[in-house]
């Protein structure tokens, strides 16, 4: 693992302007696993136009009534895009597993957490992701080295807040950042 590159789950990628994979542009992604195996992170800005959360219970046969929340459906990456995973949270914790990655946050990726946020036992505050982005190892901390990402902590309201297209430049601003002064260049000195 670079030593200038600290471990980074818990914390929010923010894409570069000029990002030069379309799947990313304007991106906010919330870091799930940091090692120096690799990185895993849910896009969540990136909503799915065309499912939602009801009629993704429907396709998996799982109950539900008209108090069902309406959480988001987004499009959390494309590696595995048919498998969701849900940030949400901490006051939900799944009996088959979370993960608890950092900043107030935790990743459920069991059926068990869809079944409860149906019934009305799951978190407060969801968001469900179908599939992940990914990085082998070295690739995350090459790309930031590159310019590809900005990092910042987490706040609730750009992960699980309803405003999408408002998401990248909240981000930018939470590091004091004006996306239009935004510097695709990068220095080292």
């Amino acid at each position: 693992m670079d030593q200038n590159i600290t471990l980074l789950a818990g914390k929010l990628l923010i894409a570069m302007p000029d990002m030069a994979d379309p799947r990313f542009a304007n991106s906010v992604i919330y870091l799930c696993a940091h090692s120096d195996q690799g990185g895993m992170g849910l896009i969540v800005n990136k909503p799915q136009a065309r499912i939602r959360f009801t009629e993704l219970l429907d396709q998996m046969q799982v109950p539900h009534g008209a108090d069902t929340p309406d959480i988001q459906v987004h499009t959390g990456g494309p590696v595995e895009t048919g498998r969701g995973f849900v940030l949400h949270s901490t006051d939900y914790t799944s009996g088959l597993g979370t993960l608890a990655p950092g900043g107030g946050i935790g990743m459920t990726a069991t059926l068990d957490v869809l079944e409860d946020i149906a019934a009305g036992r799951g978190p407060t505050q969801a968001l469900l992701a179908l599939g992940y982005a990914g990085w082998g190892p070295g690739q995350l901390e090459q790309e930031i080295r590159q310019n590809g990402w900005l990092t910042c902590d987490p706040r609730d309201d750009i992960i699980f807040g309803r405003a999408n297209d408002h998401k990248w430049s909240a981000a930018l601003k939470l590091l004091g950042i004006d996306p239009l002064l935004l510097s695709a260049t990068a220095g080292h000195a």
